[in-house]
C-alpha cells in the first residue's frame, strides 16, 4: 500500500499540472472505487480552479476555489497517470484542465477512495478528526511520543502504526526508523527510555524525508504520477531483508508478525 512518502510524491507531481489550473472536464468511468464516488463530484469540480494541493496522513488533497476539497486515497494499487498516451481500463476518474493536461486516477484493485469535503471543515471531517500529528511536522516531538507511550504495555511498533498517535506512518518506515533508533519493535512502549525516544523522533523524520527525496518505495503497483518508479527500496536497511545481513552489523535480519504484518528487525542493533 502506498505510504506517506508515496502520497507526498504523488501530490507534488500533481501540483505541477493542477495548481492554479481550471478543471475543464471531469469524467467518471465507473460509479465507485472502494465506495461510490461522491454525489455532485463532477458538478463541483467542473469549471473550478485548483488553488493548492496538500496531504494529510496518507490522503491527497486537491483544494478548489469553490470551497471544496477533493480527498483521495490510493488504496492498495492506486496511482495518478499524467498525460497518458492511451486510456486504460483502470482509469476510473479523469481530470482535464483548461491548459489541456489530462490526469487519470488509475486503480486496478479499486481499494482507493475519493471524497468531496467542505474545505472549511476539512480537519473536522471524521476521517481526519482523530488523526495524530504529521510525522514531518513540528507537532511530532519527544514529548508527544513519551506521553503516548506512558504506561503502555503494547509493543512500540503497533503503537507507531496507530494513526491516532502519528498520522501517516506505515509498516516499511516504522521498521526502518526503529532500526535506526536501535529500538526492538516488540518492546513495551511504556518501558522505552526518554533517551531512546529522543533518537526515534528524528529517525522517523529522516527516513520519511529520504524516501520522499528518492520518489518513494515501489512495491507491486506503485509509481509516481510521471510513471517513474520510487527508488527508496534500494535504501531499505531492514525491511524485506529477512535472513540477509544487517547493513549495520552483519547479523541476519529476523522477521516476526505483529498485528498481521511482517516486522523486520536486527536482534543485535535493536534492544
Amino acid at each position: 500500500m502506498p505510504e506517506l512518502p508515496e502520497v507526498e510524491t504523488t501530490v507534488r507531481g500533481l501540483a505541477r499540472y493542477l495548481e492554479g489550473e481550471r478543471i475543464a472536464r471531469v469524467t467518471l468511468n465507473r460509479a465507485d472505487l472502494r465506495r461510490p464516488f461522491p454525489e455532485g463530484l463532477v458538478q463541483s469540480l467542473t469549471g473550478a480552479t485548483v488553488t493548492s494541493l496538500g496531504r494529510r496522513a496518507k490522503y491527497g488533497l486537491i483544494h478548489t476555489d469553490r470551497d471544496h476539497t477533493m480527498v483521495f486515497h490510493l488504496g492498495m494499487s492506486g496511482r495518478w497517470r499524467i498525460e497518458p498516451e492511451t486510456p486504460d481500463k483502470h482509469d476510473h476518474l479523469v481530470l482535464e484542465t483548461g491548459a489541456g493536461h489530462v490526469l487519470a486516477l488509475n486503480d486496478a484493485r479499486r481499494f482507493g477512495s475519493v471524497d468531496l469535503v467542505d474545505t472549511a471543515g476539512l480537519y473536522q471531517w471524521p476521517a481526519f478528526a482523530a488523526l495524530g500529528p504529521e510525522p514531518l511536522g513540528e507537532d511530532l516531538t519527544t514529548q508527544h511520543l513519551a506521553a503516548a507511550f506512558k504506561g503502555r504495555a503494547a509493543p512500540v511498533k503497533p503503537l507507531l502504526l496507530d494513526q491516532r498517535i502519528v498520522a501517516g506512518l506505515g509498516n516499511i518506515y516504522v521498521c526502518e526508523a526503529l532500526l535506526r533508533a536501535g529500538i526492538r519493535p516488540d518492546k513495551a512502549a511504556g518501558s522505552i527510555s526518554r533517551k531512546a525516544i529522543d533518537r526515534l523522533v528524528p529517525e522517523i523524520k529522516a527516513v520519511l524525508s529520504e524516501s520522499i527525496e528518492a520518489g518513494g518505495s515501489t512495491i507491486r503497483d506503485y509509481a509516481q504520477p510521471n510513471g517513474e518508479l520510487g527508488y527508496f527500496a534500494a535504501n531499505w536497511r531492514v525491511y524485506g531483508r529477512e535472513a540477509q545481513p544487517c547493513l549495520h552489523c552483519g547479523t541476519p535480519v529476523q522477521r516476526m508478525v505483529q498485528g498481521g504484518r511482517s516486522t523486520f528487525w536486527c536482534a543485535k542493533c535493536q534492544k
